[in-house]
């Protein structure tokens, strides 16, 4: 009996040390597989011609250098946004992970992680589409993350769809300078700013979760940009306790954002925000701002730009908490003084900067909200006021986008 449970064990222990020298194998030729993968993806982008799909398989590919591409008409497609996976962890070289100066180009079903700027940049392009991708600084919040996840600028023709971005030090899902972008069913958590749209011309923003940001979804203008925003729709989004810390660098906008800020509209016209669900963000529900009141600095403003918000429309949306602990001393005091210790901001928060050569005022209507306090950005937070009077309007709905892809 003895020698049998002897035997036994020696064959037990053999087998055992069978099974690791094979693990063992096949986690250096997994290595060198993987090694070998993104080396061929680089020369396959290179390489790149007209109609290309070029297929990622699963697993995690590691770059030290920026990926590019400059042909029309290519799709870069994983097996998922959580299997194929772009790492760019210790990044030495480049600006972004991936960057795109091309028309017609698809990005689908991968990940890309810790670049060491944005993580996918898309320039001066047409028809452009983003699909089930996700874009993550792994490490968490942090100024040291690049500034932008998924970045469409000076594009036309964007949509953005199914996808997911965390731990953006500016914008998670940012749309800058474009025209007709559609950006929907995503995810952006994590971020200065979860969902950037910035002057661009002709968006809808729907059906996306924006929650543990700085600020949930933003729509801005800013003034030294040749392009004026103009005619966006956000609405059937969930935008919920977006109250992480700023984390952004000193001195860029989105700094200025403060924690605790569900949907803000800052220097813009022509907005209509509806049918949303935004709840618990600590500063304020919904604000809608002027540049003036940002402290961002910028002398170089182009002669189009209007720091107004105008025709603004807010209808029909579920709001429920938010305005109970508000980022900032001079936020804070005013809450006190309009609410008292145990009081809330109203849904509506506006800095009250309005344009005084305008007759017909700034055209910013309310419907279905708890209130709205003017703060008196201008005469420094000293008369602020309740009153909802002027904001008891309706503007007509703005047209929806269509990209014309059938």
């Amino acid at each position: 009996m003895k020698r049998t449970c002897v035997a036994l064990a020696i064959g037990v222990a053999l087998a055992l040390s069978g099974c690791g020298k094979q693990g063992g194998d096949a986690a250096p030729a997994k290595a060198e597989a993987e090694t070998g993968f993104a080396a061929e993806l680089r020369n396959k982008l290179l390489d790149a011609k007209p109609g290309d799909v070029i297929e990622v398989p699963a697993g995690t590919f590691h770059f030290d250098r920026g990926l590019s591409l400059r042909v029309d008409g290519v799709t870069l497609r994983g097996q998922g946004r959580d299997k194929s996976i772009l790492s760019f962890k210790g990044q030495k070289t480049g600006a972004e992970g991936l960057l795109v100066n091309a028309n017609g180009f698809t990005l689908e079903n991968l990940a890309i992680e810790d670049s060491k700027g944005d993580g996918f940049k898309i320039s001066q392009a047409e028809n452009v589409t983003i699909r089930g991708v996700r874009v993550e600084w792994t490490g968490g919040p942090n100024t040291s993350n690049g500034g932008y996840g998924l970045y469409p600028v000076l594009c036309k023709n964007v949509l953005i769809e199914d996808s997911v971005a965390i731990g953006a030090a500016d914008s998670g899902i940012y749309v800058g300078q474009s025209r007709d972008v559609i950006v929907r069913t995503s995810r952006a958590e994590r971020n200065v700013a979860g969902i950037e749209i910035e002057n661009t011309i002709n968006a809808d923003v729907y059906d996306n979760v924006a929650t543990g940001n700085t600020g949930g979804i933003l729509v801005f203008n800013m003034p030294a940009l040749t392009q004026q925003g103009d005619a966006i729709r956000v609405f059937k989004n969930k935008v919920f306790q977006n109250n992480l810390d700023n984390f952004g660098a000193k001195g860029t906008p989105v700094a200025s954002v403060p924690a605790g800020s569900g949907v803000v509209i800052n220097s813009n016209d022509n907005i209509e925000i509806f049918d949303n669900e935004i709840a618990d963000n600590k500063t304020a529900n919904i604000i809608v701002s002027s540049v003036y009141s940002t402290g961002y600095k910028d002398d170089k403003a182009s002669g189009e730009f209007d720091p107004y918000p105008e025709r603004i429309y807010i209808h029909d949306n579920g709001l429920s908490g938010g305005g109970d602990s508000p980022d900032r001393m001079d936020f804070k005091a005013l809450k006190v003084a309009m609410y008292g210790l145990g009081g809330s901001f109203p849904d509506v928060l506006f800095n009250g900067y309005v344009n005084p050569q305008r007759k017909e005022g700034p055209q910013i209507c309310l419907r279905g909200v708890s209130g709205v306090l003017n703060a008196d950005g201008p005469g420094g937070y000293k008369n602020p006021s309740k009153d909802a009077k002027p904001y008891d309007c309706t503007l007509p709905s703005l047209p929806a986008v269509d990209l014309k892809r059938g």
